[in-house]
């Protein structure tokens, strides 16, 4: 329910941000903007179970079973990548119909039809989500638990409990997956609004045209 809540008040800024990284005029009709919504109710519930499933699965394989353990940095990100990785294989193609919704209107199942005329477009723009879903699940999963544990034993005095050890944690996880993940969200989205391929080819094609248009900005 929580998650539903955030996409539906999100959903106008995830329309904006991903009409900017295509270079498409943003329309402030609330029916335009919310195209696409239930389409990305269903990607953030699902990728999220995912994500929490998988890296749980993972580090309670990692630790034996053993609660007390503490897993390494590595551990950690491994555990994380592995996650979100996956959490892409679902959330890669509900993107795809979000955007191509928002781009030209229309039901999720013109949409889908649409897109499934050539059966390879559905996984159009699945490295970039799987490598922005693979670091954001980091971020969020994976550092908070490290940066809190040696924040309390670094620094015992300041850091004492750990609900005061956990917001530094969060943000440093949410600094890292937010602007480590914003490149590869702008080449995955463009592929996604360009399942014709008359600007944007594959992922290597796309990240070099987005540089040289518009270079890091």
């Amino acid at each position: 329910t929580v998650g539903m809540i955030e996409v539906l008040l999100l959903q106008p800024f995830n329309y904006a941000k991903n009409m900017v990284q295509q270079q498409r005029p943003i329309s402030l009709n609330p029916m335009v903007m919310y195209r696409g919504v239930g389409a990305n109710c269903i990607n953030m519930g699902s990728c999220t179970m995912i994500q929490f499933a998988v890296g749980g699965k993972l580090k309670s394989a990692i630790s034996g079973g053993d609660q007390t353990k503490h897993l390494s940095l590595q551990q950690e990100m491994t555990c994380g990548i592995i996650a979100g990785t996956t959490s892409g294989l679902v959330g890669s193609p509900l993107e795809l119909i979000m955007i191509q919704q928002q781009r030209k209107g229309g039901g999720v199942a013109t949409r889908l039809g649409e897109i499934l005329q050539h059966p390879v477009n559905i996984t159009r723009g699945f490295v970039g989500c799987a490598i922005r879903e693979a670091l954001w699940t980091c971020g969020y999963l994976s550092i908070p638990p490290v940066v809190r544990r040696t924040l309390m034993e670094t620094y015992p005095t300041t850091f004492d409990t750990n609900d005061k050890a956990r917001v530094p944690a969060a943000l440093l996880g949410g600094l890292f997956a937010c602007y480590l993940t914003h490149p590869f969200d702008t080449i995955k989205t463009c592929m996604q609004g360009d399942i014709e391929r008359e600007l944007y080819g594959n992922f290597v094609q796309t990240a070099s045209k987005i540089m040289s248009d518009s270079g890091v900005t």
